[in-house]
């Protein structure tokens, strides 16, 4: 008996050894296995191309021109800016696994290695979304009033755009003017990272008080009013973004290069050399050349008889020529300074069948209604709307709240 309990303690030895060595065989050959990796990571320097990264670091530059390669039909690498940020997975014998470089703040280039190379692809930014309250008063004009920093910037681009058919935010502004938004909030990792989508806008212009509400159907998203209509109507207030109107519409303006009184039957919007002059309307280009004193002239040519005229410019936009049709915002030139003109400015007319009008004074058509079978569920997200809005109190310095 005692011979057969030590021949089983003997082989529960033998046994616990031989899974022990098992084990340990095991785990080297897992660790054999693991592949470790390192990451190189950092921000694109001023005049940084990804030849200087790759030389920094003692990358393969065949591998760079396999990762330029792979991603030319999505993104080309050779356009890499200061301040945006990439991440470089290197692995054994030095491969680069991954590269992932951030386009912009919308979407990131992923570049893995596959089995049969390397496969790229853009990715969209996954953002968290919440809503928040802004609210502010005007004092001096939108963009300081909102804040100059670069989200903030946006911010107000977004707002003069929306206004675009009823404010013109160089001319129509006066101070102590007030404004409320409900906007999204786009965070990564729980930091705030920038302003998304406008959901509702008050803006309350020297005593009268605009409002602005987000609603998308058919696939097509527009602002809309308290009734339901398009605020896009048939011109927009100026032809210009964040500008300032430099000579008012005049029946006898002093000419400062001719020296003479004469009529000066438009508007003048003064304006850095190059900047994008945007159609007022849906129209068809009836005149794209030079002509005399408005010097590179585009004329448009708009139903109900009305013409825009788009003078001084720099050069005109490509494909602008007689005959073509062009819809409301479509880029038609650029500021300058040709004909009479001693400044760069975009000179801005408009004519009902031939007779000159101030284009400040011309009240546009409404847009285009909200089907009725929707207006149960706009007029729903309206008072929801109308709610937060309600909640938000003007301060001279914006707050933003969630």
């Amino acid at each position: 008996m005692k011979k057969i309990f030590m021949s089983v303690i003997f082989l529960v030895i033998v046994f616990l050894m031989v899974r022990s060595n098992f084990s340990i065989f095991n785990k080297s050959a897992d660790t054999s296995e693991q592949v470790k990796y390192k990451e190189i990571s950092g921000t694109i320097k001023k005049g940084e191309t990804l030849f200087d990264i790759f030389k920094k670091y003692n990358l393969n530059l065949s591998e760079l021109f396999k990762i330029k390669e792979a991603s030319a039909n999505i993104y080309t690498l050779r356009e890499v800016y200061p301040g945006q940020p990439y991440k470089i997975v290197i692995g054994d014998n030095n491969q680069i696994n991954a590269f992932i470089y951030w386009i912009d703040d919308d979407s990131v280039l992923n570049i893995n290695r596959t089995e049969s190379g390397y496969c790229a692809e853009k990715k969209a930014v996954e953002y968290e979304k919440m809503i928040m309250h802004i609210g502010g008063i005007i004092k001096d004009n939108l963009i300081s009033s909102i804040g100059k920093d670069n989200g903030n910037l946006m911010l107000a681009l977004q707002l003069s755009d929306i206004f675009a058919w009823d404010i013109d935010f160089s001319t129509d502004l006066r101070n102590d003017d007030t404004f409320k938004l409900v906007v999204e909030g786009l965070y990564l990792d729980g930091e705030f990272k920038k302003y998304g989508d406008i959901l509702s806008a008050e803006f309350v212009n020297n005593g009268e008080t605009y409002f602005a509400y987000r609603f998308e159907y058919n696939g097509r998203v527009d602002y809309y009013d308290a009734e339901g209509k398009s605020l896009r109507k048939a011109f927009l207030k100026a032809p210009l973004s964040f500008r300032r109107i430099s000579s008012g519409f005049s029946s006898g303006r002093f000419h400062p290069i001719l020296k003479i009184y004469r009529p000066h039957h438009g508007l003048d919007y003064a304006a850095p050399m190059g900047t994008p002059v945007s159609a007022a309307g849906d129209g068809i280009v009836i005149f794209s050349g030079y002509e005399r004193g408005y010097g590179k002239l585009v004329i448009l040519k708009h139903p109900n008889g009305y013409r825009t005229y788009y003078g001084h410019l720099s050069r005109i936009g490509r494909n602008i020529r007689r005959g073509i049709k062009v819809e409301q915002g479509h880029i038609i030139g650029y500021v300058g300074a040709t004909g009479l003109a001693t400044r760069p400015h975009l000179h801005y007319e408009m004519r009902i069948n031939n007779r000159p009008v101030n284009p400040i004074t011309v009240k546009s058509l409404k847009g285009n209604s909200i089907p009725k079978k929707l207006m149960a569920e706009f007029r729903g997200f309206k008072n929801q709307m109308d709610g937060r809005l309600a909640s938000i109190i003007p301060t001279a310095v914006v707050l933003a709240k969630k």
